[in-house]
């Protein structure tokens, strides 16, 4: 089972090299990463990936709240939540199908943000399926290169208190 967790760190070098070796040198596999700066430029906010069941889960946020720069670990695991990745695809349009091209990606809501003569490249946004689909459909036009971001997500809830409101004020980890 995929979990998707969000840790709030301090906005500082090292911190990333920091989190992905430990998790290395438990042999925890990220499958997405994503990382950025808040709306408190003190703070950045981790997003990752991994697999494995709850156990897996519980060791890994359990480590990451012992590293001294990690403010607060989020796991989004059964609460509702809003995720995103981020794709840039560049297709092969040579064979005379842009105009197929374009129809896939309004479909998909995405844009064609480049063209040559020999390619388009197309932005998308959404959930890892909606993803996953549209390069599935893609395939039989010649991707040429693809890049993605990894996912990112926020919850859902209403609190009025925000995580970075609360770090502001907290020493880390308490």
């Amino acid at each position: 089972m995929k979990h998707v967790l969000s840790a709030l760190v301090m906005n500082q070098p090292g911190v990333l090299a920091h989190i992905s070796g430990m998790l290395a040198s438990r042999a925890f596999n990220i499958d997405s990463l994503a990382v950025g700066e808040t709306e408190n430029s003190e703070f950045s906010r981790i997003t990752f990936v991994v697999s494995g069941d709850d156990r897996v889960l519980d060791q890994v946020r359990k480590q990451l709240e012992k590293i001294v720069t990690v403010v607060r670990v989020l796991d989004f695991s059964n609460q509702e939540f809003v995720e995103r990745d981020l794709m840039l695809m560049k297709v092969s349009s040579s064979n005379g199908q842009r105009s197929e091209i374009r129809e896939l990606v309004n479909i998909f809501r995405g844009k064609i943000v480049d063209v040559s003569p020999e390619h388009v490249m197309i932005e998308i946004s959404g959930q890892e399926g909606k993803i996953e689909a549209f390069i599935n459909l893609m395939r039989p036009f010649g991707i040429l290169e693809l890049v993605r971001t990894g996912r990112i997500a926020l919850l859902r809830s209403n609190d009025p208190e925000t995580e970075t409101e609360n770090a502001a004020g907290d020493a880390p980890n308490e």
